[in-house]
C-alpha cells in the first residue's frame, strides 16, 4: 500500500484536536465570556500600563542604537501582549528562560530597564539583577532555540527539589523548526517536567515566512509529538494569553507535566536594528496587521467599560517618559565605567584553565599598550 493511503485494514491510533482562545476581538469587543481576571479593572489597567511601558522601551532602545549608544536590538512591536501576558501569570519563584523579545516579561517580574539596557550595551553586567524576585531567571539566550533544552534542565531541578514552581521558556516560532527545541519537548513530555514553552509565532522567522518554514497547519501541534499539552492562543490578546499561562503552570505545578502554547501575533518592526524587514514583505501587509494592535485593543476595552480615559493615558504616557530618561541617565553613567579586560576571564570557570593564561596575559598586555 502507498505510503499515506488509508485501507480497510487501517485503524485509528490516535487522534488530537488544536484548540484556539481568544476573548477580546481586534476592536477590543469581548468575543466569549471572560475569565475572572478580566473583572478586575485595575489588574487590566496593570496589564495595559506594562505594555505601553514595553513599547515605548522599545522605541527609546532603537534611538539609542541608531545614534551609536546601545549594541543590535530587537523590539517586541506588536508583539507586547505576548511577554506580558506569560510574565503576569508567573509567581516569584517560577524561572524564565528568555530569548531576546522579552524585555516585557523581564520588565514585569524585577528587571530595571537600566539593567537590560547595559545588557544591549554590551556589557553582561546587565545580567547581574539587583532586585531578587528575579534572581533565579536564566539571562537572555541569543542563539535561536538551546535555551530551550535550558529550560527543561531547570524545570527538572524544580522537580527533583520538589519545589512548587514552573519554567517557562519563550521562542519565536522559527525556533520551533529546531532540533533542540523537539528535544526539550521530548524530555519535558517523558519525564513530566513542570515547564510552559511559549511559542511567540510573530509568522517571520527573521526574512523567512511560516509557510516556508513548515508544513505543520500550527505550531502548537509540535508539542503533541512529545505528549505535551497544547494550546493555541490569540497572541495579540493579553487577557487571553494571562489566562492560558495560568492554566498550563497550574497544571505544571501539580506535577501533571509540560505545555506549549502558541501565540498568534505578528511582528510590526524589523526583525531587529541589524534588518530591513522591507526587502522581504510588503510594507502593505505590515500596514494591515497595525489593526490587530494588542494596545489598541486593550485600550478599547477600558475605554468601553469606563476603566481608562485620555486624561489618564495622557498622564500615563508622561511617567513613562520620564521614568524611561531617568533609566537611560543611569545607563549612560554606567557605560562611562566600562569592565575591565581581565573581567573576560573572570567567569568562565571556578579556576581558569591554563591554556587560558597566556590569551588572558595578552589581552591585558594589549589593554596596557
Amino acid at each position: 500500500m502507498a505510503a499515506g493511503r488509508t485501507g480497510s485494514n487501517d485503524s485509528l491510533v490516535a487522534s488530537f484536536e488544536i484548540r484556539h482562545r481568544r476573548f477580546l476581538d481586534e476592536n477590543g469587543e469581548p468575543v466569549a465570556a471572560l475569565p475572572a481576571s478580566a473583572a478586575e479593572p485595575e489588574f487590566l489597567k496593570t496589564l495595559y500600563r506594562a505594555m505601553c511601558l514595553t513599547r515605548a522601551f522599545d522605541a527609546k532602545c532603537v534611538n539609542l542604537q541608531r545614534t551609536g549608544r546601545l549594541g543590535t536590538y530587537a523590539t517586541s512591536l506588536g508583539q507586547e501582549a505576548v511577554p506580558v501576558g506569560l510574565a503576569s501569570a508567573m509567581r516569584e519563584r517560577d524561572v524564565l528562560v528568555p530569548s531576546y523579545r522579552e524585555g516585557g516579561a523581564q520588565m514585569w517580574r524585577g528587571v530595571r530597564m537600566e539593567e537590560l539596557l547595559i545588557y544591549w550595551g554590551g556589557d553582561e553586567r546587565g545580567h547581574a539583577y539587583a532586585d531578587p524576585r528575579v534572581a533565579r531567571d536564566l539571562p537572555v539566550c541569543i542563539t535561536v532555540g538551546n535555551h530551550a533544552l535550558h529550560a527543561a534542565g531547570v524545570a527538572a531541578a524544580l522537580k527533583f527539589r520538589g519545589e512548587d514552581a514552573a519554567a517557562v521558556c519563550v521562542f519565536g516560532d522559527g525556533a520551533t523548526s529546531k532540533g533542540d527545541v523537539y528535544e526539550a519537548f521530548n524530555v519535558a513530555g517523558v519525564w513530566s517536567l513542570p515547564v510552559v514553552f511559549v511559542v511567540s509565532n510573530n509568522r517571520w522567522a527573521i526574512s523567512t515566512p511560516l509557510d516556508r518554514q513548515t508544513a505543520a497547519r500550527t505550531l502548537a501541534q509540535k508539542g503533541l509529538a512529545g505528549g505535551l499539552r497544547v494550546l493555541q492562543v490569540d497572541g495579540n490578546d493579553v487577557i487571553a494569553v494571562h489566562d492560558a499561562m495560568c492554566e498550563a503552570l497550574d497544571f505544571a505545578r501539580r506535577g501533571e507535566g509540560a505545555s506549549v502554547i502558541e501565540c498568534l501575533t505578528y511582528r510590526l518592526n524589523d526583525h531587529n536594528t541589524a534588518d530591513d524587514s522591507t526587502r522581504y514583505r510588503e510594507p502593505a501587509e505590515v500596514e494591515g496587521r497595525w489593526a490587530y494592535c494588542p494596545l489598541k485593543r486593550m485600550r478599547a476595552f477600558l475605554a468601553k467599560g469606563g476603566w481608562w480615559s485620555d486624561p489618564e493615558e495622557e498622564a500615563l504616557q508622561a511617567e513613562i517618559a520620564a521614568s524611561i530618561e531617568n533609566s537611560v541617565a543611569r545607563y549612560l553613567a554606567h557605560a562611562a565605567t566600562a569592565p575591565s579586560v581581565e573581567s573576560m576571564f573572570a567567569h568562565l570557570h571556578a579556576e581558569l584553565p591554563r591554556a587560558y593564561w597566556s590569551q588572558r596575559e595578552d589581552a591585558l598586555a594589549h589593554a596596557r599598550a
